[in-house]
């Protein structure tokens, strides 16, 4: 074994729990991503999927990505700064800005690397980016290669972003950068108070929209749009990821700033461009979230459903108002007991545990699609309830 492997062969945390029959990850479907999946030959209710609107397996999706392969291929072979930019690619970004509500669109191969690359390029070395503490890991990423100064503020505390705002040189510049739907706890940014503050501090503001994107406005616009904050709202990133049923992201702001993103983001300009298959899919997806607003309508039917159900059932659920609802365990071994006793019931969920949230704060992530029926939530209140008085978790 050389140097190398004997570092990294003390990392076992993986083989103790496989050790323990609870290991959580990895678990291979067999079937579309749908309210229900198969896996191990049993069907299985989904409810750890990102897919809100319930699109994956959409006809008029899947035709749209075999139609862009038949005409593109399989892939661009460079990126988008070089030989990798299709039509499709510019069509799309011009419908997703017209979406949103700003001047300009640029996708990115994925959701992560618009934030890797965004985040890290766009201030300097005297500059600020300012975060939520509960920021996506893709955020913390790319700050991570920022030369600027990084600060942050407690969760969802507007007290505190302006206590941090406070001591920022006022002539440098300082970005506030907050998940819209934060995409463990559920809750959401409070947009209005945070550009008043950006205002106030001549502060701009960058809100990561990859879990509000079909799940707010009318047709799916956004928690910018629902605030109706948009225009105060300096980039907006969005994922193709959950809503739009296929792989890919993109960054809208105004025309100067993505004249200097298109020549300045690394993870735009050194990867290659998302597959004609991918953006022919996100394109169909929005075609239908424009056209058929009732599946958000029953997607916050079910929503409101589900919350008012966990309460009953005394499960602490926190501030959440979303499809995502956190059920808090608040200790890692019960975390993956519980989540592999849910799994042999035939619920599939996912869990969240230390270091992604704190030890005390850990939960099983429970999200909802606009597939998904009360039937279905009512077979899982009943899963849930049996596994959760069985490791005495409810209060």
């Amino acid at each position: 074994m050389n140097l190398l492997q004997e570092k990294l062969v003390k990392y076992d945390v993986p083989q103790q729990a496989k050790a323990a029959g609870v290991y959580p990850y990895f678990r291979a479907i067999s079937s579309e991503q749908d309210s229900e999946v198969i896996i191990n030959g049993k069907k299985v209710l989904m409810f750890g999927s990102n897919s809100y609107l319930g699109l994956t397996n959409h006809p008029k999706i899947k035709e749209a990505a075999v139609d862009a392969v038949r005409k593109y291929g399989t892939g661009c072979a460079g990126s988008r700064f070089l030989n990798g930019t299709l039509d499709i690619h510019e069509e799309l970004e011009h419908r997703l800005a017209k979406f949103v509500g700003k001047d300009e669109a640029i996708i990115f191969s994925t959701g992560f690397q618009v934030n890797l690359g965004v985040v890290s390029c766009i201030t300097g070395r005297e500059d600020y980016l300012i975060l939520d503490e509960c920021d996506h890991a893709s955020i913390i990423e790319g700050r991570r290669l920022s030369f600027s100064n990084i600060l942050k503020y407690k969760h969802n505390d507007m007290a505190s972003l302006e206590k941090v705002l406070k001591t920022c040189a006022p002539d440098k510049v300082k970005l506030i950068i907050t998940d819209g739907v934060f995409s463990m706890e559920g809750d959401v940014a409070p947009l209005k108070e945070m550009v008043a503050l950006a205002k106030k501090y001549n502060a701009s503001v960058m809100v990561d929209e990859a879990h509000s994107l079909g799940v707010f406005g009318k047709h799916g616009e956004g928690i910018c749009h629902a605030l109706g904050v948009t225009k105060d709202v300096d980039l907006i990133m969005g994922t193709f990821s959950k809503s739009f049923a296929s792989l890919g992201g993109f960054i809208a702001c105004d025309s100067i700033t993505a004249n200097y993103l298109r020549h300045n983001a690394r993870s735009y300009i050194f990867s290659a461009s998302a597959t004609p298959a991918a953006i022919g899919a996100a394109n169909a997806a929005l075609d239908i979230m424009l056209s058929e607003p009732e599946r958000i309508e029953h997607l916050w039917d079910l929503t409101h459903y589900a919350l008012e159900g966990f309460r009953n059932l005394g499960c602490e659920i926190g501030p959440t108002t979303t499809p995502i609802i956190p059920l808090y365990i608040r200790d890692n071994n019960k975390t993956f007991a519980v989540t592999r006793a849910l799994l042999d019931e035939g619920i599939f969920v996912n869990p969240v545990v230390s270091p992604a949230v704190a030890p005390h704060d850990t939960l099983i992530r429970f999200s909802l699609m606009a597939s998904h029926t009360k039937e279905q939530l009512d077979v899982a209140f009943e899963k849930i309830e049996k596994c959760f008085r069985q490791f005495e978790i409810l209060k």
